[in-house]
């Protein structure tokens, strides 16, 4: 099953995949319905390529060789050392994400922060919080003055919370997602941390930025997201987002050019849909049209004068989506169960498709920055 349609195979894709025979990974592109491999002493990672001063026309002009049909590579099963796969189509860039850019999500984490984690109480706080804040946030503008204003009618209401500050404040919550190269990319099995009992997906746009903070393409993510751990304590925001596997982008980064701009990541709509091994089905969509920040604001907000990333950044842009359909429990709202297939969605991105596992059941992250350094200098690409 490919994870490209045949209208989205007109722009200009770049991934990664490994290769068995060189035992490591390559830079491909798609041409003609085939995965080309692009790796060179120029472009030995897709980070060089995304430090051009054009990497789309350097895609499109790059020599290359042909790996075989994306078809059969894109079923071919991840972390298979054996077998050319797709990998996330990042790699040396630092892997951020951006929370509480949707009012919906805003509304959600103040849920669960006021349950403390606790599902069984998350269905009356949502109604009694709901019921105060309304869609009263959905136009409002980050950092803005009218936000001050909501600002303190909340804590006038005693509903004030740190995920409300940043949701509406000046400043962002931008957290660290995963480590450099740890990511999975399509196909691949996704995480939970086994103390986890209250998670869901979160489908996400991933913006690939350059050094310069120039915002050079984008892919979709899955910011797998353990609600009962943050809700417990914001401090527990790391334990809660980096965990073996439980980062997937992909399938690929569609580069910036002529089909294909920041105002089509603005525009995104994505669909979300998890089919579970119990006949379990739940749909969600979330509209780019909604945010609340701005993409360029958010870039600059995390990478500039203040923090320096010399290898760009991957970043999240954070969602819409609030899961709130019951699955087992009335009430409780839905939570993953092991075997969830997770199929995110957007016109001109591809589809990012993941099964969910524990952490502690995927496949060990064990191939690291010495590691492809090692790798690039026996195939003489340093």
């Amino acid at each position: 099953m490919s994870f490209l349609e045949p209208a989205e195979l007109t722009g200009t894709f770049i991934g990664r995949v490994w290769r068995p025979d060189v035992n490591g990974p390559a830079v491909v592109t798609i041409r003609d319905g085939h995965v080309v491999d692009i790796t060179s002493k120029t472009a030995p990672t897709v980070r060089e390529i995304c430090e051009m001063d054009d990497p789309a026309a350097f895609v499109a002009e790059a020599a290359g060789s042909s790996l075989g049909s994306l078809e059969v590579i894109a079923a071919a099963q991840p972390g298979a050392r054996d077998t050319i796969h797709f990998l996330a189509p990042c790699d040396l860039q630092s892997v951020k994400a951006c929370g509480v850019t949707f009012a919906s999500s805003m509304v959600e984490r103040v849920i669960e922060e006021q349950a403390a984690g606790d599902p069984h109480k998350a269905q009356e706080i949502r109604a009694r919080v709901g019921g105060a804040i309304g869609d009263s946030l959905r136009n409002i503008k980050a950092g803005s003055e009218q936000a001050a204003k909501v600002k303190q009618a909340l804590i006038a209401e005693g509903l004030w919370s740190q995920y409300l500050e940043v949701g509406i404040g000046p400043d962002a919550e931008v957290f660290s997602k995963a480590q450099v190269l740890s990511s999975v990319g399509p196909g691949a099995e996704v995480g939970l941390h086994p103390i986890s009992k209250w998670n869901n997906p979160e489908p996400e746009v991933v913006l690939a930025v350059s050094s310069k903070g120039r915002i050079v393409g984008a892919a979709l993510g899955n910011d797998v997201n353990l609600r009962d751990v943050e809700g417990r304590s914001a401090l527990l925001l790391s334990k809660a987002k980096d965990n073996n596997a439980s980062c997937a982008i992909g399938p690929m980064i569609r580069l910036f050019d002529a089909t294909f701009t920041l105002e089509d990541v603005r525009a995104a709509e994505l669909d979300l849909r998890v089919e579970g091994t119990d006949g379990f089905v739940l749909e969600g969509h979330s509209s780019m049209k909604e945010i609340s920040r701005d993409p360029e604001d958010l870039v600059r907000q995390t990478l500039g004068r203040h923090h320096q990333y010399p290898d760009g950044i991957v970043l999240f842009l954070g969602t819409l989506f609030a899961p709130t359909k019951d699955r087992d429990t009335d009430g409780e709202g839905f939570t993953h169960k092991l075997g969830d297939v997770v199929s995110i969605s957007a016109p001109g991105f591809g589809t990012l498709r993941n099964t969910v596992r524990l952490s502690t059941e995927c496949p060990e992250w064990t191939f690291g920055i010495s590691h492809l350094m090692r790798n690039l200098a026996q195939r003489d690409l340093l």
